[in-house]
């Protein structure tokens, strides 16, 4: 049998995902918890089949009972989320639990998540920093950041600027925006290291380049006012642009609030200007770094 699953797997890998799913099949209803979860996924995202969340769910269940960690962890994301099934996070948590016990870094992140925001399990900081912790360890760049958060606040534990600017660090590394940003604004206000204008910019210019617009308003900010970087008006409406197209309906207040910064800004720049940066805007990439 092991052919069969290698020749899945290779087919798989090459992007040729009907085949894949002729070969995983077969192997999956033979009762293997690994084709068993592949097919899962190839139903959960309509890879070589059409899309349909119940049978991903039915897969990924049976791998699961088998103590397929990644099975169970997908099983709760699928509980988490009310994909093929009802919506119920104490049957997410369940499934979390186990895939986190048997050290599958996701779901320790997912485990301390639910315990975080009180999903399924009464919130516990404590229990959030555990599980955290653990898939921090393991190198999961969204716990590091998680981890990072609750230092800088103080949640289940002391509060600790270095140990958050540790962490932070560590999934800022790896790509993830929404560290970058909070690694800029700890440098930027100074807390767990000396204030550094430059340094901030740095980390707001990697999130902002990612299109996370918290951190693109504040580089609006910063080269309107010329902090940490020489004053210029043309990228400060540039970036101010692209953060209010940014900014998620839940944030208006945010969206206003650099709307009218950028208005302030326009008000010190001449026509030609004004259609520079709004060219730049248009002309943006993003550059994704995960």
């Amino acid at each position: 049998m092991q052919k069969p699953m290698e020749e899945a797997k290779e087919a798989y890998s090459r992007g040729d995902y009907k085949a894949a799913y002729r070969l995983f099949k077969p192997l999956a209803e033979q009762g293997l918890p690994e084709a068993q979860h592949i097919l899962g996924v190839m139903y959960e995202k309509g890879l070589g089949v059409s899309r349909a969340h119940n049978e991903a769910v039915k897969w990924y269940r049976e791998a699961a009972e088998q103590g397929h960690a990644d099975a169970q962890n997908h099983l709760g994301l699928m509980f988490y989320n009310g994909w093929g099934v009802s919506q119920d996070y104490i049957v997410a948590v369940k499934w979390y639990r186990k895939a986190a016990e048997q050290g599958s870094t996701d779901a320790q992140n997912n485990l301390g998540f639910m315990y975080y925001n009180n999903l399924g399990v009464e919130q516990d900081y404590a229990e959030a920093l555990i599980w955290y912790g653990k898939a921090a360890d393991q190198g999961s760049a969204d716990a590091q950041n998680n981890l990072g958060m609750m230092y800088k606040y103080g949640q289940g534990v002391p509060q600790d600027y270095p140990e958050a600017m540790k962490w932070y660090r560590e999934a800022a590394d790896q790509g993830i925006a929404h560290a970058q940003y909070s690694l800029g604004n700890m440098c930027y206000n100074g807390l767990g290291v000396p204030q550094d204008y430059a340094e901030a910019m740095k980390w707001f210019r990697k999130a902002g380049d990612q299109g996370f617009a918290y951190a693109q308003g504040v580089l609006g900010f910063m080269y309107s006012s010329g902090q940490g970087v020489p004053q210029d008006y043309v990228l400060a409406h540039m970036w101010l642009d692209l953060a209010t197209s940014r900014y998620p309906a839940s944030e208006k207040e945010m969206r206003k609030k650099v709307e009218s910064m950028r208005a302030n800004t326009a008000s010190k720049m001449t026509a030609d200007q004004i259609a520079e940066a709004q060219k730049l805007a248009k002309e943006w990439i993003p550059k994704k770094e995960r």
